[in-house]
C-alpha cells in the first residue's frame, strides 16, 4: 500500500497527548525509518524537526547525507525515500518516565506501521533495545550497543540497523555507518517477493 500525502512534517496528523511535540518528519513511504529516543537527546524543540537543533542530530544529519538518505541537511533537510521521528514525541521538562514511554507507544507504534519502512535505523540506547524487542527476536538482556552499531539485525518484516548515540561517536564510527548503508543500498535491501501469481487480476502482489 502506497501512502498518498505530500506532507513531509507529520502526514498522518498524530496528535500526542502534550501541548508541545516534534512530530514525523519525511517521506510517508519510506524505505529507511530513522528512529530517534526524544527532543531533549536528539533536537528539535525549537525546529520541529526531529535530530535538529543539537549536536547529535547535526552529526547523524551529516552521516545520513553523505549514505544518500538525506538529499540536503539542516533545519528543514530534504528527504527521498527517509522518515526520521522518536519514540517519545512530547517536548518535556526533564527526563521521560517509562510511564511516559508507555502513553506514547500506541503513537510510535501506528506511525511506525503507516510508515512501513524496509530498513528501521533506531538511534541510541532506549531507541535501539525497543526497536529489537518489539521488531525482531533479538536478546536484548546484555544489550552491547557497541558492537551492534551500523551491524544488520533481521527483523519480522524488517531489517535493522542500529546506530551508536552520535554525541559518543568515535573517529571511525560515522565512516562505518556510512559504509554499511551504501552497502545495504547496493543489495536488495527490501527483501520482497511478488505473489500476484496466486491472486486475481495481473497485479503484483508483494510481500516481505
Amino acid at each position: 500500500m502506497r501512502n498518498v500525502t505530500d506532507r513531509v512534517s507529520n502526514p498522518f496528523g498524530m496528535q500526542p497527548p502534550c501541548e508541545r511535540f516534534v512530530p514525523g518528519y519525511g517521506d510517508a513511504n519510506a524505505h529507511f525509518h530513522v528512529i530517534g529516543d526524544h527532543p531533549g537527546i536528539h533536537g528539535g524543540a525549537e525546529t520541529g524537526v526531529p535530530f535538529t537543533g543539537c549536536a547529535a542530530g547535526r552529526r547523524l544529519q551529516r552521516a545520513l547525507h553523505d549514505a544518500d538518505l538525506l538529499e540536503t541537511t539542516g533545519d528543514d533537510p530534504e528527504v527521498d525515500k527517509t522518515y526520521l521521528s522518536y519514540l517519545h514525541t512530547c517536548v518535556s521538562e526533564g527526563e521521560p518516565t517509562d510511564d511516559d514511554y508507555a502513553a506514547m507507544e500506541p503513537f510510535f507504534d501506528a506511525e511506525l506501521r503507516a510508515i512501513a519502512a524496509h530498513v528501521l535505523l533506531p538511534v541510541g540506547e532506549r531507541a535501539i533495545r525497543h526497536v529489537l524487542e518489539t521488531c525482531t527476536a533479538h536478546d536484548t538482556t546484555d544489550l552491547d550497543v557497541d558492537s551492534l552499531h551500523a551491524t544488520e539485525v533481521l527483523g519480522s518484516g524488517w531489517l535493522v540497523v542500529p546506530i551508536r548515540e552520535p554525541t559518543a561517536w568515535d573517529s571511525d564510527d560515522a565512516s562505518s555507518l556510512v559504509a554499511a548503508l551504501d552497502r545495504l543500498r547496493a543489495t536488495d535491501y527490501r527483501r520482497e517477493s511478488d505473489l500476484g501469481r496466486f491472486v486475481a487480476g495481473n497485479e503484483p502482489y508483494l510481500v516481505r
